[in-house]
């Protein structure tokens, strides 16, 4: 059962003409949205199904800078720049508060290697510290004495999934962007090589700048469009509590993960594992993801599901007036996997025996989109004139996604960038810089 979002209307009117159309109405597509708005850049935001009603609501809620890749620092303090400010900026609520983070340690190996990330991030001046013994059971009470130390970011926050897109779109349509959901585009429009427009199922929209934010779709809609963008979805679950009273610190240890929600219960997930279904695309980009595949902490569980056989049926090549898989499937809603949370809950009651007597109220899941590197791609694409992109946040979107925003919105108007953008260029992916056949168009 999908998390319950705040409705966004719909514009009733397509427009013949507008400065940008964002493609996907996610935290990073109306974040931008927002901050071109508010430079009074005419922009409207096409969402094919409903605003955040994917990853955007589906995730953690978790706003940080602590355990960043140290390219992200830069972005996610930004970010959290921005959500102190959002409720007021936006004149809504989105959740955010600040009751700090951690990172716990079992292991002297786990805080070796929470402080190597701290001596490369120190230059950022991250609000990071090791704590231990007294300092750590008076930031994080309740805990057993299985936890020897804790990275805290006192200064981390929250903010909830189900609210914070949509107030962020409703306050980009204060500045007079238009939101249009259930309006799929089809595929982008160029002329003499640059974009000129594009085509939805509703209409054609003629623009000299587009940006696509589609997360986990963004792939596909760019190799019909010529780009090979490399990037795989992968299936996160988490669950919901009913009201209990326990920490108000969001924290994880390497199994589990938990945040306090505003309605008094706590969104808990299992860390350091996720689901992915094998698709055409893990073969496809196999040479792309495997060091990552091999290097990495996290633990991918690679299976044939559902998706497998989804993705081989799903069309890769379409013309502008044929309907498109974005019509077809208008919220990706996958199953959550009930073993992946169990093993949270088991272990975090151990660790936290007030969890024990916790009540499940739901459970959902959500597609991540996710690049070989883990780094969000938030760029031009060089070689189609107009064309830019934010996607790939591997799992952090949500939290950065106002920073992203904030960035993406420079780069459209021209704009001195907020942060360096230099980490977040397509061209990284040497694939991305080659041209796929778009016969049909």
């Amino acid at each position: 059962m999908p998390p319950p979002v705040d409705p966004v209307a719909s514009d009733p009117t397509l427009p013949a003409k507008t400065d940008v159309v964002i493609i996907g109405g996610g935290i990073v597509g109306v974040s931008t949205a927002l901050f071109l708005a508010e430079r009074g850049i005419a922009v409207a935001v096409c969402e094919k199904g409903c605003i955040g009603g994917e990853q955007s609501s589906r995730n953690w809620g978790w706003c940080r800078t602590m355990g960043r890749d140290t390219s992200e620092i830069p972005l996610a303090m930004e970010s959290l720049r921005l959500w102190r400010d959002m409720n007021r900026r936006s004149n809504r609520e989105t959740g955010f508060r600040q009751p700090g983070i951690m990172y716990l340690c079992q292991t002297e190996a786990e805080i070796a290697a929470q402080e190597s990330w701290f001596s490369k991030a120190r230059q950022y001046q991250v609000d990071a510290r090791l704590l231990r013994g007294p300092a750590l059971d008076s930031a994080l009470p309740g805990a057993t004495a299985a936890f020897i130390a804790g990275m805290h970011t006192p200064t981390d926050g929250r903010a909830e999934p189900a609210l914070a897109a949509p107030a962020i779109a409703e306050a980009a349509r204060d500045h007079n962007a238009q939101i249009f959901t259930n309006t799929a585009v089809r595929g982008i429009d160029r002329t003499a090589g640059r974009v000129s427009g594009v085509v939805t199922e509703r209409g054609r929209i003629a623009c000299p700048s587009v940006v696509l934010a589609a997360g986990a779709w963004s792939r596909l809609f760019a190799g019909n469009a010529g780009l090979d963008l490399p990037q795989l979805k992968v299936l996160g679950s988490v669950l919901r509590t009913k009201k209990l009273n326990g920490p108000e610190i969001t924290a994880a240890g390497s199994v589990f993960a938990f945040r306090k929600r505003m309605d008094g219960g706590y969104s808990i997930a299992r860390r350091n594992a996720n689901t992915a279904d094998l698709t055409p695309d893990h073969f496809r980009l196999l040479h792309d993801f495997l060091p990552r595949m091999i290097g990495s902490r996290n633990e991918i569980r690679l299976r044939v599901g559902t998706r497998s056989w989804e993705e081989l049926r799903t069309a890769r090549r379409w013309s502008l007036d044929q309907q498109t898989p974005f019509e077809a499937v208008r919220v990706l809603d996958p199953k959550p996997k009930p073993g992946i949370l169990r093993e949270a809950r088991m272990v975090l009651s151990r660790a936290f025996p007030v969890f024990a007597g916790m009540e499940v109220a739901e459970s959902w899941a959500g597609l991540i989109d996710v690049t070989p590197d883990a780094v969000p791609v938030i760029d031009q694409v060089a070689h189609m004139p107009g064309l830019f992109i934010a996607t790939g946040f591997s799992g952090h979107g949500f939290g950065i996604g106002p920073g992203a925003g904030r960035l993406m919105a420079d780069l459209v108007a021209g704009d001195r960038p907020v942060v360096d953008p230099a980490p977040f260029r397509l061209a990284r992916f040497s694939r991305s810089t080659r041209f796929l056949s778009t016969e049909g168009h």
